[in-house]
């Protein structure tokens, strides 16, 4: 078989219902869409949640739990492995990072975690350590330092 000779699947491809376009179409005049009403207007019908005016199941429901998410505290993570791009004895602060491009937004504070190894002696100020990450820092010989 060749590519020139492939075929589509009967019933595969079918053709595109021509709404309204005379007497041959069987879908002229009210285009299959029946007379008046919300539905046989442009831009009509209801939401899928609409139940016909009966209380929505999502108002039914109780409300239940809490969420916390609008006040939850959102760090800009930096890997350990990251900070390998810093000459020995560099101080590494929350506005090098964002100079760097290593961070673009601070959000509520900087959060080194623990991916990769440290190569280098550095001194890292940011607002949160994970504790593989102390340990990294610790192992390589910096100093991680709470701002």
């Amino acid at each position: 078989m060749k590519l020139h000779e492939l075929e589509k699947n009967i019933g595969a491809k079918t053709r595109k219902k021509r709404l309204g376009r005379g007497p041959g179409s069987g879908l002229g005049k009210t285009s299959g869409k029946g007379q008046k009403g919300q539905n046989s207007r442009s831009g009509g019908g209801v939401a899928p949640t609409f139940e016909g005016g009966q209380l929505p199941l999502f108002r039914r429901l109780p409300k239940r739990g809490f969420s916390n998410h609008m006040f939850k505290t959102e760090y800009a993570v930096v890997n350990v492995e990251d900070l390998n791009r810093f000459a020995d004895g560099t101080v590494v602060s929350p506005a090098l990072l964002k100079e760097e491009g290593i961070v673009k937004k601070q959000l509520n504070g900087i959060k080194i975690l623990g991916t990769g190894k440290l190569e280098k002696k550095l001194t890292i100020q940011a607002h949160k350590f994970s504790s593989s990450a102390l340990d990294k820092i610790k192992e390589s010989g910096s100093k991680a330092e709470v701002i």
